[in-house]
């Protein structure tokens, strides 16, 4: 009896933390509701008795690919809201495709839970360990799934350090530290290519009130 309250607590949290991980717009407060997603689903294998998926629930997900969304998060560093263009045109498109992705979850579940050995080989992981019942099926009818995650995770990578890096103008040097003083200062920058005394911020600069400052 207690198994299966906690097993609906952890499920209605898990469902709550997807659905606010998606909504909310601090990028910081979605990675922490996906961490609390992450070990009530630990929980969840742990009631399952998969201790070994527990385990790389934890390690894996919640402390390397966790960490690398607030990676992201950080080197990105987001000054606004950046609103993207919708792929399709009314929000509920969006629902129907999530309906019926609901809806293909919980006809697969109900196969799986009747014993269908058409759909899943669950008498062949009954018979060995929970380690190696996972490895033989990830390594071998789950193989391309297990590159393709692979991928996607140093695709996500590679992408927060191209969006991280700096873009400087064509045409343009990077900031020098005479700028970045005369920006705190309401002074307007120098520009580039002229005198000895500007690179070495000698020369009068012109405040945005008209005077002159040095």
């Amino acid at each position: 009896m207690f198994g299966e309250i906690f097993f609906l607590y952890c499920a209605v949290v898990i469902v709550v933390c997807g659905i606010l991980s998606i909504r909310l717009r601090n990028p910081v407060h979605c990675v922490l509701l996906v961490l609390l997603l992450f070990v009530h689903m630990a929980a969840v294998y742990l009631t399952l008795q998969a201790e070994f998926l527990a385990a790389v629930q934890i390690v894996v997900y919640a402390g390397a690919v966790l960490v690398m969304y607030l990676f992201v998060v950080f080197l990105v560093n987001l000054k606004r809201e950046m609103r993207m263009p919708a792929l399709v045109p009314h929000p509920w498109v969006g629902y129907a495709i999530g309906i019926a992705l609901c809806g293909t979850l919980l006809w697969g579940l109900r196969f799986f839970m009747a014993g269908g050995k058409d759909v899943w080989p669950y008498e062949a992981l009954r018979e060995a360990t929970h380690t190696r019942a996972l490895s033989r099926e990830l390594f071998t009818h789950n193989f391309l799934a297990l590159e393709v995650a692979g991928v996607l995770l140093l695709v996500a990578l590679v992408a927060a350090l191209v969006l991280a890096r700096r873009q400087p103008l064509p045409g343009t040097a990077e900031d020098s530290p005479c700028e970045t003083y005369g920006e705190a200062q309401g002074i307007e920058a120098p520009q580039s290519g002229g005198q000895k005394g500007d690179a070495a911020c000698g020369r009068d600069h012109k405040t945005r009130d008209g005077g002159l400052a040095r």
